[in-house]
């Protein structure tokens, strides 16, 4: 069994959604994580049956739509299919059809206004190596 309870840099879905590419986007904006398919919000394997599937599909749609790169990892657990995608923090901001999305506690959070800016501002300062 995986940890208990989703956390900041924890997520768990039952099935892929390609919504949750918001949740690695939000990932990739933060302190990185792993984003859990086939497992339930208590940290107990389901299973997922088109495992080999998304061992193609999601590393593409990551690339495509983020344009980065996650670690996509097939698992099994009491012969049930698991997903885990372990997501890196990014020096740079990452878009999903142009919005930014953080990760912050257990939630996504959409950046606007003087969020973004802030975050904006952040980034730009880690990627240029100015000390903040």
């Amino acid at each position: 069994m995986l940890q208990k309870n989703e956390s900041q840099n924890v997520e768990y879905k039952l099935l892929w959604n390609d919504e949750y590419l918001k949740w690695i986007c939000g990932f990739a904006n933060a302190q990185g994580g792993k984003l859990y398919i086939g497992v339930n919000d208590s940290g107990h394997v389901t299973g997922i049956s088109n495992a080999k599937e998304l061992l193609e599909s999601i590393p593409n749609k990551i690339v495509t739509n983020l344009g980065i790169v996650a670690d996509v990892n097939l698992h099994t657990e009491n012969s049930l299919d698991y997903i885990e995608v372990v997501v890196y923090p990014s020096p740079t901001p990452v878009l999903y059809h142009g919005v930014v999305h953080y990760r912050s506690g257990s939630t996504r959070q959409e950046l606007r206004g003087t969020a973004l800016q802030e975050f904006l501002m952040k980034k730009r300062d880690i990627s240029s190596g100015i000390a903040v």
